[in-house]
């Protein structure tokens, strides 16, 4: 398995890339740094001031569910 995907989020980030994996939920995000350095990292693109997850963010949210479910614990 690659480990082009493994990125080290904080709990913050990961909590903002889970909530962008549901499109008709995405509104305005109250934190916009949080969403900038996920942009930063190209997990995330901002398209008419809306973000949406790009293919690489959503291969990061699949293969980093584990460490969230390790954070609600």
């Amino acid at each position: 398995m690659s480990n082009d995907v493994d990125f080290d989020l904080s709990p913050d980030q990961w909590e903002a890339l889970r909530r962008l994996r549901n499109p008709v939920s995405n509104g305005r995000y109250s934190k916009a740094y949080l969403i900038e350095g996920l942009v930063k990292l190209g997990l995330v693109v901002v398209s008419d001031g809306v973000p949406t997850m790009t293919p690489t963010g959503r291969k990061v949210l699949v293969r980093g569910s584990c460490r969230l479910l390790d954070l609600v614990a």
